[in-house]
């Protein structure tokens, strides 16, 4: 067989069985009718053509098999996620995939997972392993291929003309649907990520805030709790008004909760570089982000002891350059069960206070929180409230209430955490002026629409991604003018753009990074 017939044939295997979530997405999109369903035919032809001529530029002679068993093994990987998931796998995705620790994956693996890899990976790879292949010359070999690529290129351009109509509309209003071809959108994000993110030499990190001090006329050391919370959705905090009582330790407490907070970006490889850094949403991109110290780094600047500690995958680079602890295993953390709880962060957190001789002290406490899709191994077994729960990571063999309560679960296992938090800075109230701050990094989709978990495109992510629950406590003495405005503001939409510029405000740091009129505990000028 030639190897341009053998290309042929992997991409139909392609674009017909790995492509569920595709044609299941375009369907969902369009009214059911003869009409649909053609120019769903053609759509599989235009992606058919598409990953034709680019396996065919690919592929050169002994490159042929490796290519195609590479892309069909990737592309079964690809559409497990697809269609039990409804995520797509773009640039931001790779980067979360690539950022998140075994521990955290295992818990998206099953049975289901081997039956893609075995049935639309290996099955076929095997297949393209046993065929003999003929190779021709080159100058002929040359000619197949371009012929190849100037019928493919023949056949777009007729489906394109006959329903110009059709993919006019297509790419204007229904644009995002293009994220879930499968293997196109997964190449092309990997080939944008490894441009974006490869580097000749060693990472030169620019100077941010080597200004920043603290005034000298403030006489107070202030103790600030940084709680950076994981896939909490702000429609499922009791305090924004959900109707199952999420929060009642919080709501014991004088907590402001900010109603409106909405994320720098939809996964945690984003977010969490992004809330620390000083470019906002709009301009955010990774590369920039690492090659520019943060907020940690302002605030050493000035001379306040910053304490990251971690019971998620990373810090994600923005904890390079402070002390940073682990506590994901129970070597460090105390309390673990079926995994390391939230709460094990505590421990010995008083003694490190109580050592700190001098000068401000902010702390980091990065939570597991809610992350999927295991939401019930997210909280001990005393938090299991609301039941019946969803068992298993696939989420879509479960009851809409199942998932829903697994998650509520871990969200009221979030409120006993950031109770004990609020008491270990009562404790101190008398030396410092205390403070929390909780911000989730994203949201969660629970199946609305077919979707689950986080990560799609900020384009067409739904606002239970987007939007994140966010609470401030403040302990006896801390200015009484910034809580006020605190109070004030908490209706006001903020973002995560915010939180850079609040933190230096809380801190009372005077450097030319800080921008008042982003701080949410400054009064808002008319």
């Amino acid at each position: 067989m030639h190897s341009t017939r053998l290309s042929l044939l992997a991409t139909g295997f392609l674009v017909l069985f790995t492509n569920q979530a595709f044609f299941r997405n375009v369907t969902a999109s369009y009214p059911d009718s003869l009409d649909t369903l053609v120019f769903t035919a053609s759509l599989g032809i235009l992606m058919a053509c598409l990953l034709m001529i680019v396996v065919t530029l690919l592929a050169w002679r002994h490159i042929t098999r490796p290519l195609l068993i590479a892309t069909l093994v990737l592309s079964s990987v690809t559409a497990y996620f697809m269609d039990s998931y409804n995520v797509v796998i773009d640039t931001g995705m790779i980067r979360n995939i690539l950022q998140t620790d075994a521990r955290e994956s295992l818990d998206l693996f099953d049975g289901r997972l081997l039956v893609y890899f075995l049935l639309l990976g290996l099955l076929p790879a095997w297949f393209i392993l046993r065929v003999p292949l003929r190779y021709r010359p080159f100058r002929h070999e040359l000619f197949a291929k371009l012929k190849v690529i100037a019928i493919a290129a023949l056949i777009i351009v007729s489906q394109l003309l006959v329903f110009g109509k059709a993919y006019a509309s297509f790419f204007r209003e229904h644009k995002p649907l293009r994220y879930y071809s499968n293997p196109l959108t997964t190449l092309w994000s990997a080939g944008k990520y490894l441009a974006e993110n490869t580097q000749s030499g060693p990472l030169i990190v620019e100077a941010l805030g080597m200004d920043a001090v603290k005034p000298a006329d403030d006489q107070h050391r202030e103790l600030v709790v940084f709680v950076l919370g994981e896939t909490a959705r702000a429609d499922r905090f009791s305090l924004n008004g959900y109707a199952r009582e999420t929060n009642p330790l919080l709501a014991k407490e004088h907590v402001i909760t900010l109603t409106s907070m909405q994320a720098c970006g939809t996964s945690t490889a984003v977010s969490v570089p992004c809330i620390f850094s000083r470019l906002a949403r709009s301009n955010y991109n990774d590369s920039e982000a690492s090659a520019t110290e943060n907020l940690l780094d302002v605030l050493t600047h000035a001379g306040v002891h910053v304490l990251w500690r971690d019971n998620n995958s990373s810090s994600k680079g923005v904890a390079d350059r402070v002390a940073y602890e682990d506590f994901r295993t129970a070597e460090h953390n105390p309390v673990c069960d079926e995994e390391c709880r939230d709460e094990g962060m505590l421990a010995g957190l008083q003694n490190y206070i109580d050592k700190t001789d001098g000068g401000d002290i902010f702390i980091v406490l990065h939570q597991m929180g809610n992350h999927g899709p295991a939401y019930y191994k997210r909280y001990p077994e005393a938090f299991d409230k609301f039941t019946p729960v969803c068992r298993t990571s696939q989420l879509e063999d479960c009851s809409t209430e199942e998932i829903n309560n697994a998650y509520d679960n871990a969200i009221l296992y979030t409120d006993y955490f950031l109770s004990k938090v609020i008491a270990l800075l009562k404790q101190n109230d008398d030396r410092f002026e205390t403070a929390m701050m909780y911000v989730s990094d994203h949201g969660e989709s629970l199946g609305e629409h077919g979707v689950y978990l986080h990560g799609l495109p900020w384009i067409m992510a739904p606002d239970a991604q987007k939007d994140v629950s966010a609470v401030l406590w403040f302990g006896e003495n801390f200015d009484e003018t910034q809580v006020t405005a605190v109070q004030k503001n908490s209706t006001q939409p903020w973002s995560h753009d915010n939180i850079f510029h609040t933190v230096l405000g809380l801190l009372e740091i005077d450097t030319a990074v800080y921008d008042r009129d982003k701080d949410i505990s400054r009064p808002l000028l008319p």
